[in-house]
């Protein structure tokens, strides 16, 4: 089996920038962690290839990218977060939610999703994140981040982003490209993209045909001196510790802390990300409110 990794790329002498990403591996982490139904597999799974993509195209080691995403339909929406090395973590905020397929008998994110807003945060060290959001297009993900960047960060891309799941509800591919044009690009090298991007099948039909990124991308952009400029793997993975949640229970009000010690009981607390439990015996929390 393919193993999750992404490749960052360029074309056309540097007029287009492009990254493709298989991530079958990645997507089904985050469907065991958060026991999602089908089609919130699909809507968490597009978003985390996705940022997973837009979390390398920041420079600094400590930087983090999160897309946010809030919507009216029975899913109600999803957050997830990147860094810049290809690890995302994110959950759905309904996990488990059944809807019919939608016209084309696919799953339908747009309808679990529904209308609503998405917002892109990019916290890159300084005194204020960066903070951007439009309104929900379709709900699909892709198309909705393909008018993001043209009106958020007036970067003119397309966005193809892909899950197919297996008949026992198991990812069976994952994947996606983000292609985008510089600012010196010439209306040719838009013609000729143009016209590759209306040909091309789905990622999931390129991904089933047993295509790697760098196959992706050679049929987006071959003949277009295309050149690979690095491979960086991916993955579902979550940075949560002990010591950090219990940085966070140390955050809580002290009366609120000594009431859960007068109820003498330990308490359990669960990472949103990942889903994983942290136990807290009352001797630990008595140490927390001695400061």
């Amino acid at each position: 089996m393919m193993k999750d990794y992404m490749i960052r790329a360029t074309a056309a002498q540097g007029q287009i920038r492009a990254f493709a990403l298989t991530g079958r591996g990645m997507v089904e982490n985050a469907r065991l962690a958060h026991a999602t139904a089908p089609v919130v597999t699909a809507a968490l799974g597009r978003c985390l290839v996705a940022a997973a993509m837009m979390g390398t195209m920041m420079k600094g080691d400590e930087d983090r990218l999160t897309i946010h995403i809030q919507g009216t339909g029975p899913m109600r929406g999803l957050n997830v977060t990147a860094d810049s090395h290809g690890n995302v973590k994110g959950y759905p905020f309904e996990p488990q939610i059944d809807i019919p397929a939608n016209a084309q008998g696919k799953l339908d994110v747009g309808g679990a999703i529904g209308a609503g807003n998405l917002v892109v945060i990019k916290d890159l060290g300084l005194k204020d994140p960066y903070v951007g959001q439009t309104n929900l297009q379709t709900g699909e993900i892709a198309e909705d981040l393909t008018y993001y960047f043209a009106t958020s960060e007036q970067v003119p891309s397309s966005v193809g982003l892909g899950v197919l799941v297996d008949t026992d509800c198991t990812v069976r591919q994952a994947g996606g490209f983000i292609i985008q044009l510089m600012p010196d690009v010439t209306d040719e090298v838009i013609d000729t993209l143009e016209k590759r991007i209306s040909e091309v099948k789905s990622v999931t039909e390129m991904l089933e045909a047993g295509h790697s990124p760098e196959d992706i991308l050679e049929e987006l952009l071959g003949g277009m001196e295309l050149e690979i400029l690095d491979t960086v793997p991916v993955g579902f993975h979550c940075d949560c510790t002990k010591d950090r949640v219990l940085s966070a229970i140390a955050s809580i009000d002290k009366k609120d802390l000594q009431s859960m010690i007068d109820d003498n009981e330990p308490i359990e607390v669960r990472c949103q990300f990942c889903n994983k439990n942290y136990k807290f015996e009352v001797e630990e929390l008595k140490e927390i409110v001695k400061g």
